[in-house]
């Protein structure tokens, strides 16, 4: 069936409905709540019937927040996003509030057609009833039978409001030109379409980089997730080995690089690794080099630069990765261990065959979890070398800048807010699929509580 026969079907199917509704639920369909105050259900009724009022007042009467409308104007002044620059007597529209207020209208408008249909389904319950609930009894409902909605209620509201609302708002910039020439206040925005995603690919633009930066993330994302991963195990292992003593000293150690904040430990390691810093003045002194050595900031070799945020992502990231694995490896089970033994297995093939699957199998979610935050990794990078080197002051990506320390220049440092939209829009999307067909393709998802040597 197409879809829009099923549209055609769902028209028919609620117009019969409705032509064979009692009176009060068809007045329901035009005056929300009449039903339930007709069959005494008042407050229900009156929130019903507010809900309504309030939504034609702003609807229609279009009231002025911050000089800028709501209502339908808001509507429709998403269309053109302003239209006045303003003068001496005339305050300028502003484009930034048009589109937020234009959004927030849609929502609302969705919200409404929700409470309108709330208000109809009660109508036709009401129908039939053999009993008529009081609002004291709707209330104990709510904390009973539906408690589940009582509590996702506000988490919803919350969701819409901080994710979903500013998420939208973000999609709908990267189709505009806000950017430098086109900040508000003083200045207007206007919508431009595809063009700032085409700017991305295309080899005369200035943010052309975009491949390169994105080679680069995904190269980062894999080693710097893979060798946290496999070294940690290996620590662990190494650590909770039979023959190793003072176990907890040897964790308490690692641990250290977790108890002192991360953002410390990237500025120092920063400081140690400079130009002057200590750790080129010991080598000079020592007559291991001739001359100092550029760890963090070698525009000649951009490689050397990538070797070492790598190098230090390893110093501070094992040591979660060890702690993790360290808890799985006293849960694994014994008897898998014994039977192995029995069956003649070296530990070597314990380990290979046993240990190693078991790992992978519970700690899978955290590799993707773990491979996902390393694209949006920003605290490494930015702290250690701040994109550089290479990282001008325009536009144009740095040699270490991975796409959320690009997006950030662009967006805080060069006010491109319409770039670094498309950008977010593109990471979003490269996380989201990698995440879903990588996480569906495991084993943990597949086999779910099912692991078998």
């Amino acid at each position: 069936m197409s879809f829009f026969k099923k549209i055609k079907n769902k028209f028919i199917s609620s117009w019969q409905r409705f032509k064979n509704a009692q009176i009060n639920t068809k007045i329901s369909y035009f005056i929300m709540g009449y039903a339930n105050l007709a069959k005494k259900q008042i407050v229900k009724g009156l929130l019903f019937l507010l809900s309504q009022i309030f939504f034609l007042y702003v609807f229609i009467f279009s009231p002025q927040v911050k000089g800028t409308s709501l209502g339908f104007k808001a509507l429709l002044n998403l269309i053109t996003l302003g239209e006045n620059e303003g003068t001496i007597f005339v305050t300028a529209d502003n484009s930034l509030l048009i589109l937020l207020y234009g959004i927030v209208m849609i929502f609302y408008v969705i919200l409404q057609i929700f409470i309108w249909r709330a208000s109809v389904k009660s109508a036709f319950k009401l129908e039939n009833a053999k009993h008529i609930n009081t609002f004291k009894e709707d209330v104990y409902e709510m904390f009973d039978s539906g408690f589940h909605k009582t509590l996702l209620t506000p988490a919803i509201i919350g969701i819409l409001i901080l994710t979903i609302i500013p998420n939208v708002f973000m999609v709908m910039v990267a189709f505009t030109n806000f950017g430098p020439g086109h900040l508000p206040p003083n200045q207007l925005f206007e919508w431009v379409g595809f063009e700032n995603f085409f700017g991305l690919f295309d080899q005369n633009n200035e943010l052309s980089g975009f491949w390169g930066v994105l080679g680069w993330t995904l190269l980062w994302a894999v080693l710097a997730t893979f060798s946290n991963y496999i070294l940690g195990i290996l620590l662990a292992t190494l650590i909770n080995n039979k023959f190793v003593k003072f176990k907890g000293f040897w964790r308490t150690i690692f641990v250290l690089t977790i108890a002192i904040p991360q953002f410390v430990s990237l500025l120092l390691i920063r400081q140690l690794l400079s130009e002057y810093g200590p750790v080129n003045e010991m080598l000079l002194k020592t007559g291991l080099i001739e001359e100092r050595i550029l760890f963090l900031g070698n525009a000649k070799n951009m490689w050397t630069a990538r070797f070492m945020v790598i190098l230090i992502n390893i110093w501070v990231g094992i040591p979660y990765t060890m702690l993790m694995t360290s808890g799985i490896l006293l849960n694994v089970p014994k008897e898998l261990y014994e039977a192995a033994e029995i069956d003649g297995a070296s530990e070597r093939q314990i380990f290979r065959k046993i240990t190693i699957p078991y790992i992978f199998f519970i700690t899978t979610p955290y590799l993707i979890s773990s491979f996902m935050g390393n694209i949006t990794s920003f605290n490494i990078i930015y702290l250690l070398t701040s994109g550089g080197p290479n990282a001008s002051a325009g536009p144009t990506p740095g040699d270490t800048d991975l796409l959320v320390t690009w997006l950030f220049r662009l967006t805080v440092e060069q006010d491109n807010y319409s770039t670094g939209a498309v950008i977010s829009i593109l990471t979003f999307t490269l996380m989201a699929i990698g995440t879903l067909f990588t996480y569906r393709r495991s084993k943990a998802y597949r086999e779910e509580g099912e692991f078998q040597a």
